[in-house]
């Protein structure tokens, strides 16, 4: 029972199974920085462009993470980023959209 006294170290920062997930961690990464920045940016009105963009592609790469993803941590920082990506990209829609100003 020595194992039980020792946590398992290896592999990723979010990995619980002891394997590395390169993949699901640079998606982990790129949802919470889309989210975080849709998120900001979607508090100013004239920056809708870059809080719906932004949160475009935080949902679509949170999305995909899920998909993939192997462990509750991952799962769960995506759940966040997804949460962040789409409050940005809704509001970043009521603000003017993915063209808004610049077609049309």
């Amino acid at each position: 029972m020595a194992q039980a006294m020792r946590p398992n170290t290896a592999g990723g920062l979010f990995a619980t199974d002891g394997k590395p997930h390169p993949i699901q961690d640079t998606l982990l990464a790129v949802t919470l920085v889309m989210g975080i920045t849709a998120f900001v940016t979607a508090m100013f009105d004239d920056l809708h462009l870059v809080s719906s963009w932004t949160g475009l592609v935080g949902i679509l790469t949170g999305a995909y993470g899920q998909w993939i993803s192997e462990t509750t941590r991952e799962r769960f920082g995506l759940i966040l980023g997804l949460g962040a990506s789409a409050f940005g990209f809704f509001l970043g829609m009521a603000h003017g959209g993915l063209f808004g100003g610049v077609v049309g």
